[in-house]
């Protein structure tokens, strides 16, 4: 690991009971829970494995998630955590600003084919500050992967169709953005058919696991 880069890791995550409500036409909440604890588990798993890091920090107010967040070393913090995505990422690129962190990832805790190997290779592709990179979804409208240094130096704003929107806030503040394309970040799960997209994919053990069952 190099030290001196100081690239935290950020993960914002929802209250479970709240999770992966776009699957509630086809799955029962209890396994909308379980899947996305099982997620976050091999999300966390990676991230934890990754040499390329520095630390990690959970964004949330759920117990459970912190308990879990904790077992990997995990700081936890609360700050914009109830204010949904884009306000717990910010509160936390804020504050690693803050402690003078040199570049921050932020990933979402639903993307179960993620490898150490390749959080490694973002934070790698990473340019000398400041620098914006960011690896897109499956369907190239979401934001699954974004490394930023400093931290704070893009006002990110996740939701709909924010790949795009990513790329020209970064612009605005006169950074060029480099795009990569990692096949197991892009794979995030939100609708039914990104369940069926996981059959050939290299999945995580806990998420491999809970869907054998």
């Amino acid at each position: 690991m190099n030290a001196s880069r100081n690239t935290w890791a950020v993960l914002p995550v929802k209250k479970l009971e709240d999770a992966k409500r776009r699957l509630a036409a086809r799955h029962p909440p209890e396994f909308r829970r379980e899947l996305a604890r099982a997620m976050l588990q091999d999300v966390l798993l990676a991230l934890a494995a990754a040499t390329a890091l520095t630390g990690i920090v959970v964004v949330s107010v759920d117990p459970g998630v912190r308990d879990l967040a904790a077992r990997f070393g995990a700081r936890i913090f609360e700050d914009g955590a109830r204010g949904g995505h884009t306000a717990a990422v910010m509160a936390a690129a804020r504050r690693l600003a803050g402690e003078g962190r040199h570049a921050m990832l932020t990933v979402p805790s639903d993307i179960p084919c993620v490898t150490a190997n390749e959080i490694d290779a973002l934070v790698g592709a990473h340019g000398a500050r400041p620098a914006f990179t960011i690896v897109p979804s499956h369907d190239l409208r979401g934001s699954n992967g974004i490394v930023v240094s400093p931290p704070d130096c893009v006002d990110l704003a996740f939701g709909d169709d924010s790949f795009a929107r990513h790329v020209a806030l970064a612009r605005q503040v006169g950074i060029e953005p480099k795009i990569a394309s990692i096949p197991g970040i892009a794979l995030d799960i939100d609708e039914p058919a990104d369940l069926a997209r996981l059959e050939g994919n290299p999945i995580g053990p806990h998420t491999s696991a809970f869907l054998s069952r």
